[in-house]
């Protein structure tokens, strides 16, 4: 990715809405310019998709927990992620390293439903354990900055 690719990145990040030719008129390029550079972006794997995003609050799902899950034995990331997939309120998955095998972070509308989605969690038969932390308010959250690379920091 070179600057001006992580320009473009940036101009998707704050506005996915805009056009190829406002973006363009930002970084200095023709529309059909843009829009081939963000064709092999989308190619590269840099951009995976164009999506709204969503106050989960406003859609009655404004519980969140993030729960620590300790497997029986050794098992395989792929069969965590089958087990976690057909419960809806699992938001987002992730294997760690540390004492637990996978951390999920899940969204619920109110406390009694994480606590059911909880229990539901603990019935899953690869499940052991789970240490579960209540949000009570979010202090930032963004994505990260194409024009800022890590080395930067």
């Amino acid at each position: 990715m070179d600057p001006l690719d992580q320009r473009i990145v940036s101009c998707l990040v704050a506005n996915a809405r805009a056009s190829y030719a406002e973006i363009g008129s930002s970084v200095g390029l023709s529309a059909p310019a843009v829009k081939r550079r963000v064709d092999r972006l989308l190619d590269a794997g840099v951009i995976r998709g164009f999506t709204a995003v969503v106050n989960p609050e406003a859609l009655g799902w404004g519980t969140e927990a993030f729960v620590e899950v300790h497997c029986r034995g050794n098992v395989a990331p792929a069969r965590i992620r089958a087990s976690l997939e057909p419960l809806p309120e699992v938001v987002a998955a992730y294997t760690v390293s540390g004492a637990a095998d996978a951390i999920v972070q899940l969204r619920a509308g109110d406390i009694h439903h994480l606590e059911t989605a909880l229990e539901r969690l603990r019935g899953v038969d690869i499940i052991d354990r789970t240490v579960s932390t209540v949000v009570l308010s979010t202090l930032l959250e963004r994505s990260p900055e194409p024009t800022r690379a890590p080395a930067d920091q």
